[in-house]
């Protein structure tokens, strides 16, 4: 069975003569991967949404747009190329984090917090 998807372009992305074209699956996947960061209107960071496949960062923006925030519930949007995201080894976790339990000053245990402060 194959699968077509209709490509659509924006901002002139592809030039007019091969824009709207039928794509394939296998072309689709070509695109490089995009990862989606929203934040809510609620909250102050932002959170990854996911992933998609998109040109160029104009067009991911847009895409992450009609897929992650159709009902209005973000109000910003990053996207990075995945290729770009790098992250520690959870293997290394234990040696990686041990540098910072010597430094105690880190974690202001040993202060005493009034009683109008709340949320600390």
């Amino acid at each position: 069975m194959l699968l077509t998807f209709i490509k659509k372009n924006y901002y002139g992305d592809i030039p007019e003569e091969k824009g709207g074209q039928i794509v394939s699956k296998e072309d689709v996947s070509a695109w490089p991967l995009w990862e989606v960061f929203i934040r809510s209107k609620q909250g102050l960071d932002h959170k990854h949404a996911g992933s998609l496949h998109a040109t160029d960062a104009k067009m991911a923006i847009e895409n992450a747009r009609d897929v992650y925030t159709r009902r209005q519930e973000g109000i910003s949007i990053w996207v990075v190329e995945s290729k770009y995201v790098h992250a520690s080894n959870p293997d290394e976790a234990e040696s990686f984090y041990e540098p910072s339990e010597d430094k105690v000053y880190r974690h202001p245990t040993f202060y005493d917090l009034p009683d109008e402060v709340k949320h600390m």
